[in-house]
This record gives C-alpha cells, structure tokens and sequence, in this order.
C-alpha cells in the first residue's frame, strides 16, 4: 500500500509539473486574439518576432539575429528582439518576375514574320509573273512590254524588282513564302500568262499558214517537243498564239506586202489628214439660230418652274402613299408638318400664304386644306444668328402659336414641338437641333473673332 501511494504522488507531481510548464510557456508567448475582419495595420516588435519565428526557414533567411540553438518556446532578449524586428522590416529585393507585357513580347517577337502582311505594290502573283516571265524571254524590257500586272510598273520599277528578288535575302525570303501560300487556281491561271519564249514561236512558224491546223495539230507540237515548251501550255493556247502571228504576219511562209503608193488612202487618221476643214463649214442660218436659242429659252423656264414645284408634289406623294423620308436631313433646318403634308425650311427665312399664279411663296398651306380664308402671304419664319426661330404675321388674321394669338405685324418665338394654327389649319413645328447646333457654334466662333 505504502509503495503505491508512493508511486502515485510521484504521478501526481510529474503531471503538476508539466502543467507549470505548459502555463510559463503559455505565459512567454500569449496567444494574440484576432477577429474575423480584415484590418491593415502595422504590426508591433513582439508580433514582428512572433510571425518570423512561425515562418518557414526557407523565408527566415532576413533573421540572422535569431539564433539557431534558441528554443522557439523561450523568450529573446531585447537586444535580440531589436535585431529580429531590423531584420525583418528591411524589405528582401524580390526576384525580378517579367511582366505579362513584356513575356507577349518576347513570345511575338520569337513569332516567325508575317509574310503577306505587306509588300508594297508588289503582289505575290505579281512576282511569280515576273520571275516565270524573266525565265521565258531573259529580257526585263519584252517583260515590261509583254505582261500586265496588277498595276502599271514602268521598266525602272520592274528592273529594281528583280535585283531585290535576286540579290536581297529579306525581300526573296518574303517573296518566296507570300508565293508559297497562293491558291493553285491562282498559280495556274498565272501560268497562263507567261510569255512565249522564242524557241517556242520557232516551232509555231513551221506551221504553215495556208494550212487550216485544229488542235490535234497543236497537241503533237507538245508530245513532241515537251522540253520545249512551257509546261502549263495546251493545245488551245498554242492555237491562239499561232493565230496572232498569223494576223501579225510572222510566220515563215508570211511576208509584209509593201506600202501602197500615190493618194491612196490607209487608215482614218490619213483620211482625217486629208480634209479641208475650210468646206465643212455650213452657211449661217439666222432665221434657224433664233428660234433654236428661243426654244432653248422656253424648255429652261419649264424646268425652272418644275424645279420649284417639286417639293409641292414630293409633299403630295408622300401623303398619299404614306411613304415619307425621315424628317431631317444635312439641309433641313426645321419641319412644318400638317396633318397631311409636311414643309421643308431649307433657308433662313421662308413665307407662308396662299400660292396664286401671280404670287409664288415657298409653303402653300392650301396643299394641307381649306386655304380661302389665308392671306396670299400670311407669315414670314426667320432664323436668327442665335439658333432662334421666329414667326411674323404679314396677314389679316391671327395666328396662334401654341395656343397664343400673334396678330397682324407682331411676331413670336417658335420653339421645338410649337403648335402653329392659321385658320384652323394645325402644324407642328419641328427643330433639327443638331444642325442648329452647328450654326450656333460657328457663330460663336465669328463672335470671338
């Protein structure tokens, strides 16, 4: 009994001792109480000792203060602790890391070249005409004469394009790769271009021109002589070519009749040569001058008159097909717009009334309704260098504007969306403010100037 109460204090007091322990361990280091909310602030010497210490090696290079034996349960000196928050607050120089920009650069500029992006006014087919060309004729000069490019080179331009083709590793490097990715169509129907060169004209003059030759003619020239001849040849090109020569006469069996001589006449241009222009000239007929210079008169004042009566019409077609364009455009200042018709202001100052033939205004009202009570000329609209329109009364009766009688010789501020009435006749009157706009600005400008 004596030995095992002996031996269960001895328990008792161990696990007292590793409680002492534990509360001066607990007591050297305090937990620190943190709450849920993320608050940036500086941190004080004791927390800058406590989350180096929790780091890993790896990032605790900066605390050299710290000694390597320490327990991290004891507690550093003071001097230590100065050294430690030294070290610590010192910022380590960070490892140089390439931004995203500059990493896409050095990715583009590894990127091969974009070849066809741009070569000038040289084409790739441009280039493979030329090169297959130079490789017929071995002259730049019947190329200059001979092929049709894609634009008009003239023979300096075509010679410096051959030399860079030849001599210039950049330019035949993008010449060569721009040609590679061209269409097979478009290489073929290139191919079909190509000069003939003269070894194979040679063998189209043994085709006699008397003879009547088809295309099985033209077809054992090329099983025969297939080194000769360009590859893409066929059977119908060599018999178009053989033709021209034929209407050029250049074959063998051909000769040039010679000129004829005397006053006989050979082309237009020697007949044109020989005219006297003093005979062409006809006798002046006065009688015939005049009344063709009063037609001409009478058909311009139709027009004229037409011209000025085609808004009017317009107006009338739009009302009744219902198809009418939208209500502004680059000149139209402002809308008169009826129930049936509607005007446009296209100048600064237009007059409304009642159109007669011996009085011409630019809005007739009588194309909206009932005009007998209107004056021939009712109101004048005017727009000011401000952006603001008025309306004057010329007429006997009144006109309301937006409810507002304006009588006889007075005028009135129109504003956009007022309702004009003259004699029970309603408009709406519409404002372009964008064009408006414009004018009031430039006018400001002339103001400051």
């Amino acid at each position: 009994m004596a030995s095992g109460t002996a031996s269960r204090s001895e328990d008792e007091e161990s696990l007292a001792g590793q409680k002492r322990s534990s509360s001066q361990v607990s007591g050297a280091i305090p937990k620190r109480r943190s709450s849920s909310r993320f608050i940036k602030r500086k941190k004080f010497d004791d927390e800058l000792v406590e989350s180096s210490l929790a780091k890993s090696s790896s990032r605790a290079k900066g605390a050299s203060g710290v000694e390597p034996g320490r327990c991290s349960g004891s507690e550093p000196s003071s001097s230590e602790k100065k050294k430690v928050s030294k070290s610590v607050s010192t910022p380590v120089a960070p490892s140089p890391v390439p931004t995203p920009g500059l990493a896409k650069r050095m990715k583009k500029s590894k990127q091969p070249l974009q070849v066809t992006k741009d070569l000038g006014r040289w084409k790739p087919a441009d280039d493979l005409l030329l090169i297959n060309a130079v490789l017929q004729t071995n002259d730049l000069t019947s190329v200059h004469l001979g092929v049709k490019f894609s634009c008009r080179f003239n023979l300096r331009e075509i010679q410096e394009r051959w030399y860079a083709l030849l001599y210039d590793p950049i330019i035949s490097k993008l010449a060569c790769q721009a040609m590679r990715q061209l269409h097979p169509e478009a290489i073929a129907a290139i191919q079909s271009k190509v000069l003939f060169s003269k070894a194979e004209e040679q063998l189209l003059n043994k085709v006699g021109s008397t003879s009547q030759p088809t295309l099985d003619t033209f077809q054992d020239l090329l099983h025969k002589h297939p080194d000769v001849f360009y590859p893409s040849r066929t059977a119908k090109a060599l018999q178009l070519h053989w033709q021209l020569m034929k209407q050029y006469y250049l074959l063998d069996d051909q000769t040039v009749q010679p000129l004829p001589k005397g006053d006989q006449v050979l082309n237009f241009s020697d007949a044109e040569d020989m005219l006297d222009d003093s005979k062409l000239k006809d006798v002046r007929d006065e009688v015939l001058e005049h009344e063709l210079t009063v037609a001409d008169r009478r058909q311009k004042r139709e027009i004229r008159q037409l011209e000025q009566e085609l808004h009017k019409w317009q107006v009338l077609v739009d009302s009744i097909t219902g198809m009418s364009s939208p209500d502004f455009d680059s000149q139209t200042l402002a809308v008169l717009r009826g129930r049936m018709v509607r005007y446009l202001m296209r100048s600064r100052e237009i007059t409304l009334g009642r159109a007669t033939k011996d009085n011409q205004i630019d809005v007739d009202l009588a194309l909206e309704g009932p005009a007998w009570k209107i004056s021939r000329k009712q109101g004048v609209i005017k727009l000011k260098n401000n952006g603001d329109f008025f309306i004057a009364n010329e007429g006997r009766r009144p006109i309301y504007i937006d409810g507002r009688p304006v009588l006889g010789g007075n005028k009135w501020k129109l504003n956009n969306n007022s309702v004009v009435e003259i004699a029970s006749l309603r408009f709406v009157f519409l404002i372009n403010q964008d064009l408006i706009a414009l004018i009031k600005a430039e006018a400001a400008k002339m103001a400051q100037q």
